[in-house]
């Protein structure tokens, strides 16, 4: 099914979210290993400081964000044969690759201050081409569909998909790179494999980059195109799109809100890792079986997402999910911190297991909510100002996602040098009252921003029937008849069979 005002599809086939959704995984791939080892791998097996390595970590965020914005009003504005946002991610993935590998891969000599320049110029490089990637590929995926719960799928699939991208790399990681040996209980601290690592897992994630740009080319002949009286791209034009973006205030609430959920995800992403290996005193194998549990709690949300979103408003559903996400995987480490809970309590590893999936599926309702949120941001932005801004809206609030998440994984870095946790520690024997810190800081100075993120949700405004009224006022001002009859003789005639028409679908109405 089409709906007329776009040109998009309002249905689409499942080959077509998949494929997206594959851009997603493979993101994951590349972003879930620096957020969970990189600062790890410098500290202890190189020796960094801990907050040199999260200051590298948060510089490369914030010049990320910075380019965020430009890389969305860019891709709105871009006019060629392969669309909006294809040009950039054919373009992008060698480069994203290329960075990633010489992350985990600094030269031997080098130390100190000269570990610290590699850190930064390497992983500032790989976020700046990630930008490239990451921002045109969600704008694309915030247009491929005009349908209220459609749109959810979609994002229902790239969140799974980033799942198994994140998931695959750690259980790659943990169960076949980095295992327990005599000297190292815990694989991760194994300096030798890291360079067989970062190469297969870069191979991968630029095989599923370009999948996922060459799967969807079918789609681009039904995308939304700028209009042809749009100014190209410049600098004055650039601030007057933040400006059209940020004057929706429910678009001021979504992103603001996504700064304090970032901050929490930052500091918890930078303090799990030690939580989990030094008080927990879980070993690699340990590690690796909570791809179950997260896998469960992604396939939750997979299944779930859309039906909530069918039944019920997205505000209610970023509420409750956030709200979750803030508190659940807080409570086990409440427990330990209490005496309740312990690295000698039985079944304790299953335990962690099934409150790490809640707090994944938690994260993961609310993601798809945001993410298909914002493409109703979209309609109302093209209805006030004539003009679509998936990219930009998508970059602004990554740009203050990364920021804050900067923020987050740089205090990380500071609160483990404030709690004096000692370099190239062995579980078992850091001093009781640093980990005693340390899961104060990880458990419940994190969910604080998580609880405020919330709050600002509470403040968003669409419902489902503000945006039936936003998608009629657009068919009526493009002079489109929206009734169901005519939207289905518009299908039947411009989108036609995938597996008929695999090279390229027919232009929609008006579009060449």
């Amino acid at each position: 099914m089409v709906d007329t005002a776009s040109g998009g599809a309002s249905r689409l086939p499942t080959r077509t979210k998949v494929a997206f959704g594959l851009g997603s995984g493979a993101e994951s791939v590349t972003l879930y290993a620096i957020s969970q080892f990189a600062v790890l791998y410098y500290f202890q097996v190189r020796g960094l400081s801990p907050a040199l390595a999260g200051l590298a970590v948060s510089v490369s965020l914030v010049l990320d964000a910075l380019s965020d914005p430009f890389a969305g009003s860019l891709s709105d504005r871009t006019r060629s044969k392969w669309g909006r946002r294809h040009p950039y991610m054919f373009a992008s993935p060698i480069f994203i690759v290329a960075a990633f590998i010489a992350i985990f891969n600094p030269p031997a000599a080098l130390t100190d201050m000269g570990l610290f320049f590699w850190f930064l110029a390497s992983v500032v490089v790989m976020r700046q081409a990630m930008t490239f990637y990451h921002t045109p590929h969600l704008a694309l995926g915030g247009e491929l569909s005009t349908d209220y719960v459609e749109r959810s799928k979609v994002m229902a699939w790239a969140s799974f998909l980033g799942w198994a991208g994140g998931a695959s790399t750690f259980w790659v990681a943990t169960r076949l790179f980095f295992p327990e040996t005599p000297e190292y209980s815990n694989g991760l601290l194994n300096p030798e494999p890291w360079f067989a690592y970062s190469m297969t897992m870069g191979v991968v994630a630029l095989l599923f980059l370009y999948g996922s740009a060459w799967f969807t080319r079918d789609r681009i002949p039904h995308l939304p195109q700028p209009p042809e009286n749009q100014p190209p791209w410049s600098p004055l034009e650039f601030f007057k799109d933040i400006a059209r973006a940020m004057g929706n205030i429910n678009y001021v609430w979504i992103i603001v809100g996504y700064f304090f959920l970032s901050m929490m995800v930052g500091l918890r992403n930078g303090l799990h890792i030690f939580t989990n290996t030094f008080f927990w005193e879980l070993k690699t194998i340990d590690l690796s079986w909570f791809v179950i549990g997260s896998f469960f709690g992604f396939l939750t949300s997979f299944v779930v997402a859309p039906r909530v979103h069918g039944k019920f408003d997205k505000k209610l559903t970023m509420i409750v999910s956030g709200l979750a996400y803030a508190i659940v995987p807080a409570i086990p480490m409440v427990l330990g911190l209490l005496g309740i809970m312990g690295p000698e309590t039985p079944g304790l590893v299953p335990i962690l297991i099934v409150f790490h999936g809640a707090g994944w599926c938690a994260i993961s309702i609310l993601n798809i909510s945001i993410m298909s949120a914002l493409a109703d941001i979209s309609d109302e932005n093209e209805l006030k100002h004539g003009v679509r801004q998936e990219g930009v809206l998508y970059a602004t609030r990554a740009f203050f996602a990364k920021v804050d998440a900067a923020i987050g994984t740089a205090f990380a870095g500071v609160v483990l040098g404030f709690i004096s946790f000692p370099e190239k520690a062995k579980p078992g024997q850091v001093a009781p009252e640093v980990l005693h810190n340390l899961v104060i800081w990880d458990a419940l100075v994190a969910m604080i921003p998580g609880v405020l993120a919330v709050y600002f949700y509470t403040r968003y405004k669409i419902t489902r029937g503000s945006y039936d009224a936003t998608r009629a006022a657009l068919n009526e001002k493009k002079g489109l008849a929206a009734s169901p009859t005519l939207t289905g003789v518009m299908a039947a005639e411009d989108i036609g069979s995938p597996l008929e028409n695999p090279g390229g679908a027919k232009p929609a109405p008006g579009q060449a």
